[in-house]
């Protein structure tokens, strides 16, 4: 199972009001394992950042000018997604301004299933803070680096939560596992065992030392049953 763990930075809130997006992130999971597979881009927006959007995550139009319009990084970002299933925080918030940027440089709108980990969050937790601070403080996740909002630093700490909301932590250890799957040939043959043609490598003084070793046992030692057995 694919997943895309997902998260944008914006000038602003509404792209009705011709805000843009300014970056992207994502994090491939299959199986809620973190494959080591991320899509990451900053994009220029043609556009000034707004003073409150900038105090939120820090991008300014000084910083992004240079970077890609979203028409030249669009191709590359639907690859990356494929038509697996996109996670994220408040996720019609990103998928409402990436389809936006889409329909702008006439490209067809993701219509992948979401899951939403804000409204997952609520029913585990109703009446409680969803927010992802208040999730990774629940959790234990090392949010320090969170000074300001960063959609590669987001999308990392909601992959971790995500796996959390979903029970699943087991399964993915740590976002920086790297799982390797190897197959081993053996010549081993348990009809050896069986027959029982296996060489003994045990010497008659070490059976006597064992069989001395044995008396000194409880009654219902193992090793006492396993004699018992033998000599059934």
């Amino acid at each position: 199972m694919r997943e895309i763990v997902l998260d944008t930075e914006t000038t602003g809130l509404r792209p009705s009001e011709g805000h843009r997006v300014i970056e992207i992130a994502a994090i491939e999971l299959v199986d809620f394992l973190p494959t080591g597979k991320v899509y990451q881009q900053y994009i220029n927006p043609m556009r000034d950042v707004p003073e409150a959007s900038f105090k939120v995550h820090g991008l300014s139009y000084d910083f992004l000018k240079d970077k890609p319009l979203f028409e030249k990084i669009a191709d590359d970002f639907l690859d990356f997604v494929g038509q697996d299933t996109i996670i994220a925080h408040n996720v019609d918030f990103d998928i409402g301004f990436l389809n936006h940027e889409l329909s702008a440089c006439g490209k067809e709108s993701i219509k992948n299933k979401k899951v939403d980990t804000v409204s997952i969050a609520r029913e585990k937790f109703p009446g409680q803070s969803v927010s992802l601070d208040a999730l990774c403080k629940r959790f234990s996740i090392d949010n320090k680096e969170r000074e300001i909002h960063s959609a590669t630093i987001d999308t990392e700490l909601l992959a971790r939560v995500y796996i959390e909301l979903m029970d699943a932590r087991e399964l993915s250890l740590d976002l920086n596992v790297k799982t390797q799957h190897a197959s081993f040939e053996s010549n081993f043959d348990i009809q050896k065992i069986q027959n029982r043609e296996l060489a003994t490598r045990l010497t008659d003084d070490d059976k006597e030392l064992h069989k001395t070793f044995v008396e000194t046992l409880g009654e219902n030692a193992i090793w006492k049953k396993k004699e018992q057995y033998n000599n059934e």
